[in-house]
């Protein structure tokens, strides 16, 4: 069972407000990435309280300091999240400095503002991955304490058995990480494949592949089929879709808006 996430405190105000560089409070706006927002300050596009500043680090108050850039003022846009089924082959980056193509490929065209990804999937596996322009919800949705379960298949060349899943949920330490599913059930089997249904209430790296690895279990397909409420449906491999108020409301964090249902580009 998750704890609950102790009530935060209200500010003292007897204590200083930390100052932070203005690169990482415009990326906590929700308006660039941190590498975005450096690049707009070193090219002497950014304004705090009026003074053009050059230096990422220059300090700043989050919500006291005004900052200006290219002449609009920085503030928190509206809540946008959206869901993507990420095809197999792309890798779940901005930017991959080998060249190879990323999951931005499936937003192509789509004048979306910037967005990250909430959590990762491997260039190998495909399923549910959600995006956001809001840095604090997407922190919540990945922390283990308040975050929701995710729900995935995979298809492995071995036939499970009781005492196998039951291994799998409870765990194996690799590489230093003790590694378990939340529950592990057989969904299909045939003669020599079975599919799995793994759940996990948390995101490591590759975790399911090293899991199933430390167990002698080799994956040939892995699909996230799930995040908490929310399910991949009819949307198409490499297609998008704005997630309606309802839906997010079923995660951490609430907004508005209306859903999109966009074709893979």
């Amino acid at each position: 069972m998750k704890k609950k996430p102790p009530a935060s405190a209200p500010p003292d105000p007897g204590l200083p407000v930390p100052r932070r560089g203005v690169a990482r409070v415009i990326s906590k706006l929700g308006i660039g990435s941190r590498t975005q927002a450096a690049r707009w300050v070193s090219e002497r596009r950014v304004r705090v309280n009026g003074t053009l500043v050059s230096d990422p680090e220059f300090p700043v108050i989050q919500g006291r300091d005004r900052i200006v850039v290219d002449g609009l003022e920085a503030v928190s846009p509206t809540r946008l999240v959206i869901m993507l089924n990420k095809p197999r082959g792309l890798v779940t980056t901005t930017h991959d400095e080998r060249g190879r193509d990323t999951v931005y490929t499936c937003f192509e065209g789509a004048e979306l503002p910037w967005l990250a990804p909430v959590g990762r999937l491997d260039k190998a596996s495909e399923g549910l991955l959600l995006f956001s322009n809001d840095p604090a919800w997407a922190a919540r949705i990945t922390d283990p304490a308040t975050g929701p379960t995710k729900h995935t298949t995979c298809k492995s060349i071995r036939l499970p058995d009781a005492a196998l899943l039951a291994e799998l949920e409870r765990g194996a330490v690799v590489d230093g990480e003790r590694l378990a599913a939340k529950a592990a059930r057989c969904i299909g089997a045939g003669a020599r494949n079975a599919w799995l249904e793994i759940v996990l209430d948390e995101g490591r790296n590759r975790q399911i592949r090293r899991l199933l690895s430390a167990f002698d279990v080799s994956v040939l397909r892995l699909v996230r089929v799930s995040v908490g409420s929310l399910s991949l449906g009819e949307l198409p491999k490499g297609g998008w879709r704005k997630l309606t108020n309802q839906e997010v409301e079923s995660l951490p964090g609430s907004a508005r808006f209306a859903p999109e249902i966009r074709s893979p580009l």
